[in-house]
């Protein structure tokens, strides 16, 4: 396939369709397609890539579903939900049909069921993540990731992972977690061949763990390496944001983990911008298991916070799009070398200067 379709969201109030040409590296904005205040995440429907799910991140914070065209035109909203709290930073649609949001700064978040993929059950209960790490702390939810019968939550807040579960009555509650580093301030998260992956924002680091027994089995710490690259700017001060480890295809057959870095200190940005850091994971299962950095990939964006592989199903596997949440460096499209080793910049738009996430259509 020589074009690929990418919706991207922001704070604003449009999610923007980009064209990206593989053959003459041209990326595009075709469109706007309205939305409400903030649509700073997107997700697509498991099993229906023309249903889309859009977060509102702000105060009132909510969560809408839209359909998608095979242009990437999206429909005016189908449903509009309260994500039950303030600034939802994340949502996802799972399995089940449900549609799972977290309130950043709500420290709460709700499942919601669906009726046909698109209307939203307004009855689904809020979520309360506990405060564990004292009172004058306050919980972060900012992720969700099902995995078999759990759904995951990492609060960068409590530095923990709650690990939640279906009960009988059909609604999903706390039974447990996996405790991080203290300050280390898990963000997002990653599951691949039975390892759980780390991002932690505050001390801007990668670990590798066992995947404990439900629900507080304690956990194996294998590795934790710094993302944050060589020779930083004076003054930079670093929050990781966010971690992809796309599956191994006939081109690309080692899982290499891409994160991003993101320096956060006004006036410390230089040209270069911050880069996305390539690991390899090595030695599972043996005494020397780790965590090697492979190369750092500067892009020019400042503070990327949303980046997303193509789809396998099309060749989009190749190529990676990110966008910074501050400055305006645009959205770039870049393309995996060496095997997954390394990325270099193939395609650049500057018509919106930033954007936050990405689905590739």
């Amino acid at each position: 396939m020589v074009s690929f379709t990418i919706l991207a969201g922001g704070y604003d109030f449009f999610v923007a369709t980009y064209l990206f040409n593989a053959a003459t590296s041209s990326l595009t904005v075709t469109r706007r397609s309205p939305t409400g205040q903030s649509p700073s995440w997107l997700s697509l429907h498991p099993t229906n890539q023309s249903l889309l799910y859009a977060v509102n991140e702000v105060a009132v914070g909510a969560v809408q579903s839209f359909s998608v065209s095979s242009t990437g035109e999206l429909s005016q909203a189908i449903d509009t939900v309260s994500s039950g709290g303030d600034s939802p930073a994340f949502a996802t649609a799972l399995s089940t049909g449900a549609v799972a949001v977290v309130n950043y700064f709500g420290g709460n978040g709700r499942i919601i069921p669906t009726s046909n993929s698109v209307r939203f059950d307004n009855t689904a209960p809020i979520i309360t993540f506990p405060i564990i790490n004292g009172p004058e702390t306050v919980s972060h939810p900012h992720m969700v990731l099902e995995h078999r019968d759990e759904v995951l939550v990492p609060d960068l807040g409590q530095d923990t992972i709650w690990r939640l579960k279906k009960g009988a009555s059909g609604e999903y509650a706390i039974q447990g977690s996996i405790p991080q580093p203290k300050g280390s301030g898990p963000r997002h998260i990653a599951i691949f061949n039975d390892r759980l992956f780390t991002l932690h924002e505050l001390s801007s680091t990668l670990s590798v763990q066992s995947i404990p027994r439900a629900p507080n089995g304690t956990v194996t710490t294998f590795a934790t390496s710094s993302i944050i690259p060589p020779n930083p700017p004076a003054g930079a001060v670093f929050q990781a944001a966010e971690i992809l480890i796309p599956k191994p295809t006939k081109r690309f057959p080692k899982p290499y983990i891409y994160v991003s870095n993101r320096n956060t200190a006004p006036g410390t940005q230089t040209a270069q911008g911050d880069s996305i850091a390539i690991f390899e994971h090595v030695n599972r299962g043996k005494l020397n298991e780790g965590l090697v950095l492979v190369k750092q990939v500067f892009t020019g964006l400042n503070q990327i916070r949303g980046m997303e592989f193509g789809n396998t199903e099309n060749g989009g596997e190749e190529f990676l799009v990110a966008s910074g949440v501050a400055g305006n460096a645009g959205v770039i499209v870049l393309k995996r070398t060496e095997r997954g080793r390394s990325l270099e910049i193939v395609a650049r738009n500057l018509d919106i200067p930033t954007r936050t996430s990405f689905v590739w259509l």
